[in-house]
């Protein structure tokens, strides 16, 4: 019986799969506006630019993507990495996040699938659902 037990837990953990979030936010002291993104010609994940427009849309802050190096003009500069995995289809299973401002670390995000997801049919959410809960937490202490 106790090894029945035993053999139910690790079928669920390696069904469940672990997601790993990590994130610093900003802090309500910093007044964000105009955000660049940074483009990252090698992160492959169609829609990730997208999705961290739209999350940076819903707390009301306006972003542009801007190519390497960024213009001077850019006051905020968000970089990022990201990476694919394929099981049958390709799913984001790695995201970091970085805010800066003229040099100064403002805040991060991380997020990753461990082991790639495992049998998890989470690991197959699309990329915005999967970075949203992170952009959210990132600007959790910010208000406008």
């Amino acid at each position: 019986m106790k090894k029945l037990f035993v053999l139910i837990g690790v079928a669920l953990l390696i069904l469940s799969g672990c997601t790993v979030v990590n994130v610093s936010p900003v802090s309500s002291e910093v007044s964000l506006n105009d955000i660049c993104i940074e483009n990252n010609p090698n992160v492959t994940v169609e829609d990730f630019n997208a999705a961290i427009q739209d999350g940076f849309a819903r707390h009301g802050i306006a972003t542009r993507v801007v190519s390497r190096p960024a213009p001077d003009n850019c006051f905020f500069l968000l970089s990022y990495t990201a990476m694919e995995s394929w099981d049958m289809v390709s799913y984001m299973d790695y995201a970091t996040l970085r805010l800066e401002s003229k040099g100064t670390l403002l805040g991060t995000a991380d997020y990753r699938l461990r082991g790639g997801g495992g049998l998890s049919l989470l690991k197959y959410q699309s990329t915005k659902t999967k970075l949203d809960p992170i952009i959210d937490e990132l600007l959790s202490k910010w208000s406008k």
